[in-house]
């Protein structure tokens, strides 16, 4: 298997240049890293006219080599991109595909160029738009209703990726034992953790949406619709990172954005819009939108995926106290 590496940029670009995805005299003048990947390795290839995107997926998360994850998934990636080029708006939100190699778990994409994503939303140092947020939801409605279909193909179930994902949700955070020490986070964390991993109540509806996550639905999901996979660049926003994508349940991609948007210390008036502005183009059922809000608050609190919030522990509780009315409700 061929391995990337931006340490070896000879061997790298005759890889490129037998995948077809460098022109005929092309070379490569640089390697970079275009930014902290968490789950794959992403390298920028530059040459003298134009730069583009590679990434690999591997058997594990890049960003946590002990945790292990589908080595196919880029590959999901790109049945993503394939299915949703035909959508204008789509693709005006994504990078276009350049190419895959399925042997090698590797995939091209368009440069989307100079961009940041949005995890500075936690600590205060960007503010949403109005704007920013009516574009990150016509891109979720078109999303679920102009790929919906009754019978899923079996090419965008991604069972693999929703195992590994439900595992991390649903079931990771609500271990008494799971190897990590959440007052490594912040201390007095794990002791707050331990009043909902004690709460059978609750776990037993945690249990109930993880079914429901799990089982096949009717509208194609991004997958993980936060603001780690938005981009902003000059172009606009931007969507990455579908490779969590699958056909399920509208309301966990917009339990997931509308979570998010509450971590991030919006006001209640953003979340309002949301809502309104997805509702007029898709129903909503508004007792699983709340549990898959609620849970996505609480795992990102007290689960492996944690975000750079800067909230002391008393406001973390008031979210979890929160997050657990929205479930059980």
């Amino acid at each position: 298997m061929f391995i990337l590496s931006a340490n070896d940029i000879a061997t790298l670009e005759t890889y490129l240049q037998n995948q077809g995805w460098l022109i005929n005299g092309e070379r490569v003048s640089q390697v970079s890293v275009p930014g902290e990947g968490n789950m794959n390795y992403v390298l920028r290839i530059t040459t003298a006219d134009r730069s583009f995107i590679v990434k690999q997926s591997r058997g594990y998360v890049e960003k946590y080599p002990h945790v292990s994850a589908p080595a196919d998934r880029v590959l999901m990636e790109g049945v993503f991109y394939k299915t949703t080029s035909v959508d204008r708006l789509i693709a005006d939100f994504t990078p276009e595909l350049i190419g895959i190699d399925p042997v090698n778990n590797v995939m091209a994409l368009e440069d989307l160029g100079t961009a940041s994503d949005f995890i500075p939303l936690y600590n205060s140092l960007k503010a949403l738009e109005i704007t920013q947020v009516a574009q990150l939801t016509d891109f979720l409605s078109t999303l679920h209703t102009r790929f919906s279909c009754e019978s899923p193909p079996d090419s965008l179930k991604n069972k693999a990726m929703r195992a590994l994902n439900h595992q991390h949700i649903f079931e990771y955070p609500f271990m008494k034992e799971n190897g990590f020490d959440l007052d490594t986070v912040q201390p007095g964390l794990q002791a707050v953790a331990t009043v909902y991993k004690s709460d059978d109540e609750l776990k037993t509806q945690v249990a109930h949406l993880g079914q429901t996550y799990l089982s096949d639905g009717k509208c194609l999901l991004h997958g993980d619709f936060y603001p780690g996979s938005w981009l902003d660049t000059t172009q606009g926003i931007k969507i990455i990172d579908p490779e969590f994508c699958f056909y399920g349940p509208a309301e966990f991609d917009l339990g997931v954005m509308i979570a998010h948007l509450h971590l991030a210390g919006q006001n209640k008036a953003m979340v309002d819009f949301t809502l309104d502005r997805y509702s007029s183009i898709n129903q909503i059922n508004y007792n699983s939108l709340n549990g898959f809000i609620g849970i996505e608050i609480i795992r990102r609190l007290i689960g492996l995926a944690q975000l750079p919030l800067q909230r002391t522990l008393q406001q973390k509780q008031q979210l979890l106290r929160f997050a657990r009315t929205l479930i059980m409700s």
